[in-house]
């Protein structure tokens, strides 16, 4: 059962519009597991590596929209709760 008030979940990105795994991971709703392995088999967004495994946003939201379809309804709803702040900003 879903809560009434679901919390606010925070992602932090870079003033460039990078997001590391773990952020990235919240974005999409998928686990970092889950993005590791789909970058190994080649289906998962577009990312760099930098000595970190870096995503673009509009990179995760070109992915996420050529997907057509959510595959949760966590999934779903947890997009409408989220907080980005821009790492260095106060």
């Amino acid at each position: 059962m879903m809560s009434a008030n679901p919390e606010t979940l925070k992602i932090e990105m870079y003033p460039d519009g990078r997001l590391n795994a773990k952020n990235a991971a919240i974005y999409t709703g998928y686990s970092v597991k889950t993005l590791a392995m789909k970058r190994c088999k080649g289906d998962g967004p577009r990312f760099i590596k930098m000595g970190y495994i870096y995503y673009f946003r509009a990179d995760l939201d070109a992915w996420i929209d050529a997907q057509g379809k959510q595959t949760s309804t966590a999934q779903q709803l947890h997009k409408r709760h989220l907080n980005i702040v821009t790492v260095g900003e106060k």
